[in-house]
């Protein structure tokens, strides 16, 4: 196993992956959002990652910023001080104040002892030079160590793993039912567990970490406890948490 998730040994499986946060109690992919995760006792933090126009990571998962904004336009096509400008509260007022996350905001938000897993959105990975600088901000934020990037596209997490191959890589898939054998996460859509009831076997054997594709997991997590799965994703890890308690006790 990869001596970063070493720091989660002494929490009991599987871990609590937050979906862009807590996206139910707050709008998804704020700070609003990172915090409550943490407060909600999530072990790991997923958000997404895109580039402004003048080179900023960006915590949105969409291309545009039209969906969770009050805004329109992509966001390659703007600048970091106009993103900035927009609020992020996704219609709901209480949350006006939030605006989208950069990735040094997010580092700065996350516990030592929490892991951080970013989904390349864009092409720019595929770019050396965008990876590079993915890596050389995560050195200078202090999370290299203990953060994952993942990714639906192989070609993206090569060019990675290629510029960092000290940084773990996650392959998320909606079709393979077979576990991707270079990755060090492993991210199936849930019912390919049912395809292959020997997924988790043979991720296994290669000391892989499971963590099904499913962001509302509550009525399956008894399913998920009885395949080993070790981690588990979900848009509200307060009620995830709850609930992974009642089964375990």
């Amino acid at each position: 196993m990869d001596p970063r998730w070493l720091a989660l040994e002494n929490k009991p499986k599987p871990y609590i992956v937050a979906h862009r946060g807590n996206q139910v109690a707050c709008p998804e992919n704020t700070l609003a959002a990172f915090r409550q995760a943490v407060t909600d006792g999530a072990d790991i933090i997923e958000t997404d990652l895109h580039l402004s126009a003048d080179g900023a990571f960006l915590c949105i998962h969409d291309d545009t910023i039209d969906r969770t904004t009050d805004g329109k336009g992509k966001v390659a096509q703007m600048t970091l001080p106009e993103i900035k400008s927009l609020s992020a509260s996704y219609g709901r007022p209480k949350f006006y104040a939030e605006c989208i996350p950069t990735l040094a905001e997010l580092a700065e938000l996350v516990p030592a002892n929490m892991i951080l897993a970013l989904e390349l959105k864009t092409d720019r990975f595929l770019e050396d030079e965008t990876c590079r600088q993915l890596a050389n901000e995560l050195d200078q934020t202090g999370v290299r160590d203990r953060t994952i990037v993942l990714s639906f596209s192989l070609a993206r997490l090569g060019t990675m793993h290629a510029i960092a191959p000290d940084i773990p890589i996650g392959s998320i898939t909606i079709k393979n039912p077979v576990p991707y054998r270079d990755a060090t996460l492993l991210g199936p859509f849930w019912p390919l567990l049912l395809l292959n009831p020997f997924y988790l076997l043979m991720a296994h054997r290669r000391s892989q970490i499971v963590c099904p594709l499913d962001p509302n997991p509550n009525s399956r997590l008894r399913l998920y406890k009885r395949l080993k799965c070790d981690a588990v994703l979900t848009n509200d890890p307060a009620s995830t948490n709850q609930a992974l308690k009642r089964i375990q006790a």
